[in-house]
């Protein structure tokens, strides 16, 4: 199953036709620059740089940064993962005793596709710690330009009349060929570590490098055959086999992978469920842009929706909540289920309880008692996406979008409603 299979479950939100055409042709079509509070350039612990990046993903690009300039990856932070086909700039963190030692290395440092521009000094970021991303999206293969632009056009009127675009996370939480993130998320959570690791490992595609040894990896499940077979390139997978064969432990093997890429199968889970209560508050007719009675709601300041900052809705406060939604101080949320998750009541608390029931899962299973450093808290999720400075504009070869979403937000998400190429 590839993600647009996989995001067919997930429903639209306008009902206007798409104007289809493809994404990502060039990685020059997905250029993503990212903003980050003035506040990191406070303190002289850590050396900050502008990273620019052309087909890297950001572990990636940061690992191989740090083995040429000859510190730890644990060293280098960053705010945000940034997609890997696309050109991305985005800001590192690079902490060390010695910082002007690292500072001349990293002068001198020529990697294909990277580069390192010294913007100053600050403290060491960490995932999260950025405003959002200004993102420029070319859509080519929409066959007619000026046609697109007049459909764009109707599909934009009908989501505003519903308040903006559904803010499903996007299939790079997923895997866009391999679409396993979430499964193995799921088997992690019931400490299932080997049935984890045969997914990770052994799924294939039939179409991808790699595939036949992961084939009979999943047929004969001989970790010595396959650190024979699986090509140097799968470092991940290959230093999950070698742990494995040191261990004899696949919980030990998962548990050697860095923690932010262990725990994208934590996270991806939990946004395959988010997802799905958003869709099924679609399908149920139930509006996005109003709240309903048992509704959890956010505050919104300055256009950003701030997460942390919700009430829930009851039979007395409901008009006056509905008044802040439409003068764009709040915003309905959605699950991201987790051990500490707040519940919605109403309709929507019902849309949340079942869709766990349906999957088998409790809260307290987010606990993670088998491997704790995976354990996720949860939280709650703005149910739209109402992107700023929305910009677009037709050229020869199909259309050109330019916006900036908070963090968190994928762009991916706002391009699918226009495009429905799913």
């Amino acid at each position: 199953m590839d993600y647009k299979e996989f995001f067919a479950q997930f429903k639209y939100l306008s009902s206007s036709p798409g104007i289809g055409g493809k994404i990502k042709t060039y990685p020059e079509d997905f250029i993503v620059k990212e903003k980050v509070p003035k506040s990191i350039f406070k303190g002289r612990e850590c050396l900050i740089y502008l990273l620019k990046k052309r087909n890297w993903e950001t572990m990636a690009a940061v690992k191989e940064i740090a083995k040429r300039i000859g510190i730890d990856y644990k060293q280098i932070g960053f705010a945000g993962t940034k997609d890997r086909h696309a050109v991305t700039y985005q800001y590192i963190s690079i902490c060390s005793d010695n910082l002007e030692e690292v500072k001349e290395r990293a002068e001198s440092l020529n990697i294909q596709d990277i580069s390192l521009r010294l913007v100053g000094y600050g403290k060491p970021l960490k995932l999260g710690m950025l405003v959002g991303n200004h993102f420029k999206i070319t859509v080519r293969d929409v066959g007619d330009p000026e046609k697109a632009l007049e459909r764009t056009k109707e599909i934009l009127a009908e989501l505003k009349s519903k308040g903006g675009f559904p803010n499903y996370f996007g299939y790079q939480r997923f895997g866009e060929r391999r679409v396993i993130n979430h499964e193995v998320g799921k088997l992690l959570l019931k400490g299932q570590f080997e049935e984890a690791a045969f997914k990770f490992l052994g799924e294939y595609t039939g179409d991808m490098m790699g595939d036949e040894a992961r084939k009979n990896f999943l047929e004969s499940g001989d970790v010595e055959k396959a650190l024979e077979e699986f090509p140097n390139f799968l470092r991940y997978e290959r230093a999950m086999l070698y742990r494995y064969k040191e261990t004899k432990s696949w919980k030990k093997a998962f548990a050697v992978l860095p923690r932010p890429i262990v725990r994208i199968f934590i996270h991806s889970y939990q946004s395959y469920l988010f997802n799905k209560v958003l869709s099924r508050r679609i399908e149920e007719g139930l509006p996005l842009n109003e709240a309903l009675p048992g509704d959890i709601v956010c505050q919104v300041k300055r256009g950003l929706p701030l997460r942390s900052k919700t009430f829930k809705v009851t039979e007395r406060t409901i008009r006056f909540v509905n008044e802040k939604i439409k003068q764009g101080e709040a915003m309905v949320t959605g699950p991201v289920f987790g051990f500490a998750s707040r519940l919605a009541d109403g309709e929507m608390g019902r849309i949340e309880r079942e869709v766990l029931e349906e999957e088998g899962i409790t809260l307290e299973e987010f606990k993670m008692k088998h491997l704790k450093i995976l354990a996720e808290p949860g939280g709650r999720r703005e149910l739209l996406i109402k992107p700023k400075k929305f910009r677009y504009r037709a050229f020869e070869e199909g259309l050109i979008f330019r916006f900036f979403l908070p963090k968190g937000v994928y762009a991916t998400s706002v391009l699918r409603e226009i495009m429905k190429d799913h």
